[in-house]
């Protein structure tokens, strides 16, 4: 397919580019960018005029669920959610059932994707077996199969030693190592963050330090064997600190944060609502802000939704029984562009940069940027589009957000995968001649 989108607002980060241009497509890639370009005979032409033109959004730490939990979450009800949310590509973390830590469940997320699956999917294989974090999963194999990176994301590997195995395991295959930086013995009896709003509230408190003593080891253990360990939902501002430290000292750390994290405090708690109980919880405003600097100055190298859905029986009950989670993939773009870009908190290139370039780099993708010959991965965004958040109507299996009733303005419009619409129909602005 060729197509011509014309008169958009092009935001490339990667290639320093932020101007009116035109984008055209051919064989689902990316031929060239620029000015009043011309489209050879029978291309269809899009008038994007007043919607900003993207390199596809990439989400690295999603729960697909799929294998084993099919009543959570799916491959083809994630991906869709995903797509709607403006993302062409996602990576599933190992935490199936089976789980992720040998070939054969790697083939079959890979299968499954090209079959039902609606946007890019990159599987992470598991750093233990079972995610026990005793012994080391099959990481050759996982990584000749596909996956992109390593993780026992949801458990931390407390064994320091197979945690410095791993790493040195993973150096050949250029790939990271993602850390869930969480000491369980710290942890173990906190349902949310420790501090005055814990006490206020009668819930058991999970200190920051459970977060930073474990991103601290980590750096350390990333000294110690030249590998590159990746630091999943980042939530403390002591853990932003070591991180900064840890990469003016040379070491090959990166992190993410989540949406949750950048526009939710412990404050969100006081209503005991289950769909604000995640994990690591929700901090303190002083954390908020170190979130927010670092994102801003690239301490934080991605924005990653940790898209984690439950059942509506996971969540019922009291606070402290349900489960740890919530989804992701359809709000995170809207949501930012609101109460970050639109309140002047952070600038619309530096939004993209973090959900394009920097996911891409870290895991070594396709994508990332609008350069020629690039896959036409590419996310339309409406800034001035109005919506309100109703989980009734999510493409996800699942319904647990935090952000259900908020409303606001910007959000996807388009999502195209290899010059394709991932939605036909869907989305508000559509691909003429693209059925439905």
């Amino acid at each position: 397919m060729s197509l011509l989108l014309r008169g958009g607002r092009v935001v490339d980060p990667a290639n320093r580019i932020d101007a009116i241009q035109d984008v055209l497509i051919a064989d689902g890639r990316i031929l060239r960018i620029g000015p009043a370009l011309r489209a050879p005979e029978g291309t269809p032409v899009l008038d994007v005029a007043g919607k900003v033109v993207c390199p596809g959004f990439i989400d690295i730490h999603v729960h697909l669920r799929e294998p084993g939990l099919e009543y959570k979450e799916t491959i083809a009800s994630g991906t869709r959610a995903a797509a709607v949310g403006g993302f062409t590509a996602v990576a599933c973390m190992a935490n199936t059932y089976p789980v992720n830590d040998n070939r054969a469940v790697t083939d079959f997320i890979l299968a499954k994707a090209r079959v039902e699956g609606v946007v890019r999917v990159y599987p992470i294989g598991a750093v233990s077996r079972g995610l026990k974090g005793e012994t080391l999963a099959e990481m050759g194999e996982l990584a000749e199969g596909g996956c992109v990176a390593f993780s026992d994301d949801g458990k931390c590997v407390m064994n320091a030693e197979v945690y410095r195995r791993a790493m040195e395991y993973a150096l050949p295959f250029g790939t990271p190592i993602i850390s869930h930086a969480e000491d369980c013995h710290l942890a173990r009896a906190g349902c949310m963050n420790e501090g005055l709003v814990s006490t206020e509230l009668g819930l058991s408190g999970l200190p920051a330090a459970a977060e930073d003593v474990m991103v601290a080891r980590d750096i350390l253990l990333a000294e110690l064997t030249g590998a590159h360990v990746h630091i999943a939902h980042i939530s403390t501002a002591g853990a932003v600190r070591l991180v900064r430290e840890g990469r003016a000292r040379g070491i090959r750390v990166t992190a993410e944060v989540t949406p949750h994290h950048l526009v939710l405090s412990d404050e969100a708690v006081r209503d005991y609502d289950p769909n604000m109980k995640m994990a690591p919880p929700l901090r303190g405003k002083r954390d908020v802000e170190a979130l927010l600097e670092a994102l801003a100055d690239g301490t934080i190298d991605c924005i990653a939704t940790d898209h984690a859905p439950h059942a509506l029986s996971d969540k019922e009950g009291e606070f402290e029984e349900a489960a740890n989670g919530v989804v992701g993939l359809e709000t995170a773009v809207p949501v930012l562009l609101d109460r970050l870009v639109r309140a002047g908190r952070l600038d619309l290139p530096t939004l993209v940069a973090r959900f394009t370039a920097g996911p891409a780099r870290l895991l070594n993708l396709p994508g990332g940027s609008l350069a020629a010959g690039a896959p036409a991965d590419i996310t339309i965004l409406d800034l001035e589009r109005s919506w309100t958040v109703e989980p009734g109507r999510f493409l996800s299996r699942s319904r647990n957000t935090p952000f259900g009733g908020w409303t606001g303005q910007g959000g996807p419009v388009l999502t195209l995968v290899g010059g394709l619409p991932a939605l036909p129909g869907r989305q508000p602005l559509t691909v003429p001649g693209a059925g439905a």
